[in-house]
């Protein structure tokens, strides 16, 4: 069977006999994915490019890790969020993040480029916010950060972010329910005038799915 038509599960079994090919094939199909998660997590590309090497590492060195009572790519997932917030810590314990680089090195969360953001009229206003979003994520605890961007910013359901983040459904829900909260609470300012209070809090409370 070709390389590229083989699942992961069997690119991880091939690995772990010693293919590097295999390990290989898991590198190009997720690296994208990997560094995505990170950037988002750290806010930084830089870091992001240390995470994505970290998290590879990591899988070359621990694949007997992986049980496979999940998918590969919620393990995955896992050593990179795990990663990630380990950067973090390390940033945090180096300096402060200044806004304004938050904000350069950011990507765009998704719904404000969406039409649910029609609303906003001016292009200033809209930017400012976005960067306020961007800050107020950073702020998250990082028991809640992870929830809310693999949940809210990269789409997946809350089974899907469970079994990443070894937590119940219900526990998802709860801590994504949370983290909307306090976003809306730290967002207010922007939803004080007449005919963007109600639009903008409906976005930060989400829906609760």
């Amino acid at each position: 069977m070709q390389i590229k038509k083989k699942s992961d599960l069997d690119l991880v079994r091939d690995f772990r006999k010693g293919d590097q090919l295999a390990f290989e094939e898991l590198l190009s199909r997720y690296s994208n994915k990997v560094f995505s998660l990170a950037s988002r997590l750290t806010r930084n590309n830089e870091d992001a490019e240390e995470v994505l090497q970290d998290v590879f590492v990591t899988v070359h060195r621990k694949i007997a890790g992986f049980e496979g009572k999940s998918s590969f790519s919620s393990w995955l997932y896992r050593v990179t969020v795990n990663a990630a917030f380990m950067k973090l810590r390390k940033r945090r314990q180096d300096q402060a993040v200044p806004l304004e680089d938050i904000a350069q090195n950011s990507t765009p969360i998704a719904a404000l480029r969406s039409p649910e953001a029609a609303y906003v009229d001016s292009q200033t206003i809209r930017q400012e916010m976005l960067e306020a979003l961007e800050a107020a994520i950073m702020k998250l605890p990082d028991d809640y950060r992870p929830v809310f961007v693999l949940r809210d910013v990269d789409g997946l359901t809350s089974r899907e972010v469970g079994r990443i983040l070894n937590l119940t459904v219900p526990a998802v829900k709860s801590r994504l329910h949370r983290s909307r909260l306090m976003l809306r609470r730290r967002l207010s300012r922007f939803f004080e005038e007449p005919g963007t209070r109600r639009q903008g809090l409906d976005f930060v409370a989400g829906s609760g799915k």
